[in-house]
């Protein structure tokens, strides 16, 4: 199979979605790489050491998408590379369908086979090619929030960890899944307060126990964010519903109650945001004011880390594109149901239950495509 790697695209986007490592692995299994021209250079890995690994280097993202069968990405296709995406061709990268209709439309109408690093799914139900992002991003987090409390950047001057006679700052996380918990680890090492919200009372029992003391894990409920948001200096968003919209669980009339310039960092901003004020925003521009907040909803965060993002997201993603690629789409989802489940659109049809049911469209099982 020819397995094609266009430069990222996206604002401030600085990972590739494969090192020069795994291209020589790819290649070695008796695979072709075509790769484009200073894709990895903002990662650190120049275009000779894909050269040294045995790729073809070509100019144009046009040449990538007209000679490979599977594309990888880093993040979503964008609209100038919709008419480039064939008919049957493998589309392999984060997706986040279900908070993108324009996209959603445009896959569908290419007939291409679009398969979403966030959905594949184990049978425990954890996310493996999600995690190592997540568990960027969750430490990120912290970074950034800590960054916008200063002055300088619209925060309200408080040290995270305070100081010996200096109260110190709250924390709030909202989900104790691998972004919440990378979060929580975090601010709990810089000295912080920390609440740590989840649903699952089981997932609070082990929390309770691993967690340090500085970290308090509560029940999760309208009730308790309300109450919590008050006194928070930093909220941080991590709830993930995969491949659906994120609920939004902090409110317009909750941030009226929130001092200011208190910080809310929305990492489920990919999936439209758990924050009813959230909107989009990129590195270059990252924060926004609403009613005294200052918000941050980077949507590709790990990007501005992008050397170790690169070579955690190819640890995790080879072994799934080497075997999409040994056996073809059709053979590598009926041998693995963990690939099965990360088909979004294939052929002109919504596979995945939750992008259809979030813009009202048809939903096609993927086995009756397998038949």
């Amino acid at each position: 199979m020819i397995v094609g790697i266009p430069k990222e695209i996206k604002s401030a986007e600085n990972r590739v979605c494969m090192t020069p490592a795994g291209v020589e692995v790819m290649i070695k299994s008796g695979h072709e790489v075509l790769v484009e021209k200073s894709a990895g250079a903002a990662s650190g890995f120049a275009d000779d050491a894909y050269i040294r690994a045995g790729a073809d280097m070509v100019d144009t993202p046009k040449q990538i998408y007209a000679g490979a069968d599977m594309i990888m990405h880093v993040k979503e296709p964008l609209p100038p590379e919709y008419d480039l995406i064939r008919e049957g061709q493998i589309i392999f990268t984060y997706l986040h369908l279900a908070a993108d209709e324009l996209q959603t439309r445009a896959l569908i109408k290419s007939k291409a086979v679009c398969i979403a690093y966030e959905t594949i799914q184990k049978a425990d139900g954890t996310l493996p090619l999600l995690t190592p992002m997540s568990e960027v991003a969750g430490r990120m987090a912290i970074q950034e929030s800590a960054r916008f409390l200063e002055m300088t950047h619209g925060g309200h001057g408080i040290l995270l960890g305070g100081v010996p006679g200096v109260e110190l700052a709250t924390v709030v996380v909202i989900g104790g899944g691998v972004v919440g918990v990378n979060a929580a680890k975090m601010a709990c090492g810089l000295g912080a307060k920390v609440y740590l919200l989840d649903l699952n009372l089981d997932r609070l029992r082990y929390l309770s126990d691993v967690m340090p003391a500085n970290c308090f894990t509560l029940m999760s409920s309208p009730a308790t964010i309300r109450k919590l948001v008050k006194k928070a200096d930093v909220v941080i968003g991590a709830v993930l519903i995969p491949g659906a919209k994120a609920p939004k669980l902090v409110t317009r009339d909750m941030l009226k109650t929130m001092k200011t310039g208190s910080v809310l960092v929305d990492v489920a901003i990919d999936q439209g945001g758990c924050f009813e004020t959230s909107k989009a925003t990129t590195h270059g521009d990252p924060t926004f004011v609403v009613e005294g907040v200052v918000h941050y909803c980077v949507a590709n965060m790990p990007g501005a880390v992008a050397k170790t993002s690169t070579l955690a997201l190819t640890n995790a993603t080879l072994p799934y594109a080497l075997q999409i690629a040994n056996q073809g789409w059709k053979g590598a989802m009926q041998a693995n149901e963990e690939i099965k489940r990360g088909a979004n659109v294939i052929n002109g049809k919504v596979t995945y239950k939750a992008v259809a049911e979030a813009f009202g469209l048809g939903y096609t099982s993927v086995d009756e495509l397998l038949n």
